[in-house]
């Protein structure tokens, strides 16, 4: 039995193969039958699943094409995103910004709009040039920024085909140091969340739900000389180098305040080490900003049932984009993120009422963690989305990407 990473979602697919060239991936596309895309497996749903053919896109070529000109790197969408950051820093450019995890597939992380943090950093996907996908006839297509249905197609959810390769934006290479901070109150937080989320170039906030206190802010400052010096208080907080971080969970990058390049000091966890906790179930909605105290002050009611499911919750910011689908599309966001335990039956329970405190604020869900959300509530949330479905159709009129989680959410057309 094949499971997603976290050991939480049970692959239905009667099938998964795992081409190593491009042509053998044509190959399998050209059979009949549906098919959907499958990288390093961090949904928690059966987003990736198909009741036909799992491709494990993991094991295509890597690429690795650097344009130090044009400031870019194609590379397979298969490799992983600490593998690409390592590769990038070794010749002196970066990403502009990462995920918690280093872990996870350039591929997958952009087609489910998966993102880092940061009041000025956009979405991962919003660093995408071009797509280059194999699509329902079996043939190469590609798809550049400005084309017309580039924004359609950058946060896909594989829908429309199945992605080989992608050229993302770079920047030169920076340093970091990372600095949590305790003690800052949810009543100066809420009051000033913008004096929060802007503390740095990345920040995260680490919240059990406490009566009092928001939880550990971790800040990630861009430096530009190792000496650079940081405040030492944080609204009613202060910064506090002897911290646990997660509770004393292990692998996470260096925290205190130590300067590092920018590849261990982005994501949360290391590329060499166990990301997150494992054994877990996830869930993220997003908030328009000008909301997310509002839509917090909403959830401080359910902190009882929360918390005894809950690992983790981290609070996000991200900036606005263009891409129809992505989570911020349109406007800057907070994303409201829970790591809970396997308990899927009780998460679920409490998944209903999250939903109606967060309706509101046109909240909608990360595509590839469990969420309730069907067509008609995120149409509301997703201005866009009924255009996206008909490129989708339009390119896939078969639905040979489509399954049964893009009807439901919306995605696809339904078919018999």
């Amino acid at each position: 039995m094949t499971r997603n990473w976290a050991g939480t979602y049970s692959y239905i697919a009667p099938r998964i193969e795992t081409p190593e060239t491009v042509d053998a991936l044509r190959t399998l596309v050209a059979a009949p039958g549906r098919v959907r895309a499958l990288g390093t497996r961090h949904s928690f749903t059966d987003l990736p699943d198909t009741a036909g053919t799992l491709v494990d896109v993991t094991a295509l070529p890597a690429e690795f094409a650097l344009d130090e000109a044009q400031r870019t790197v194609t590379v397979g969408a298969g490799i992983r995103y600490g593998v690409l950051a390592a590769w990038l820093d070794e010749r002196g450019w970066a990403l502009s910004n990462m995920g918690s995890l280093p872990h996870i597939n350039v591929g997958g992380a952009t087609a489910t709009g998966t993102h880092g943090s940061g009041d000025a950093q956009r979405n991962l996907a919003a660093n995408v040039r071009m797509l280059r996908y194999v699509g329902a006839d079996a043939e190469m297509h590609e798809v550049h920024r400005g084309d017309a249905d580039f924004d359609a197609l950058v946060v896909g959810l594989g829908a429309y085909g199945i992605v080989v390769a992608l050229t993302l934006d770079i920047v030169p290479s920076f340093r970091m140091r990372q600095d949590v901070y305790t003690g800052v109150t949810w009543d100066a937080a809420l009051a000033d969340l913008s004096a929060v989320t802007g503390a740095g170039y990345s920040v995260s906030v680490f919240s059990r739900w406490d009566d009092e206190t928001i939880g550990d802010v971790w800040v990630k400052t861009r430096l530009d000389r190792d000496d650079d010096p940081v405040p030492d208080a944080l609204l009613d907080g202060r910064q506090d180098a002897a911290a646990e971080p997660l509770g004393g969970l292990a692998d996470v990058t260096e925290l205190g305040g130590v300067p590092g390049p920018w590849m261990l000091r982005l994501p949360h966890f290391r590329l060499d080490g166990t990301p997150s906790f494992g054994d877990e179930i996830q869930s993220e909605y997003f908030v328009a900003r000008p909301h997310a105290a509002a839509a917090l002050q909403a959830l401080r009611p359910l902190a009882p049932r929360i918390q005894p499911l809950l690992f983790i919750t981290e609070l996000r910011t991200i900036a606005a984009d263009d891409l129809w689908l992505s989570p911020a599309s349109g406007q800057d966001v907070m994303a409201i993120h829970f790591t809970w335990g396997n308990h899927p039956r009780a998460v679920r329970s409490l998944l209903v009422d999250i939903e109606a405190a967060l309706e509101p604020f046109a909240a909608r869900p990360h595509w590839g963690k469990l969420h309730l959300m069907e067509r008609d509530a995120i149409a509301r949330a997703h201005p866009r989305l009924a255009e996206a479905r008909a490129v989708f159709e339009r390119l896939d009129p078969d639905g040979r990407f489509s399954n049964a989680h893009l009807e439901r959410v919306g995605v696809r057309e339904p078919r018999g």
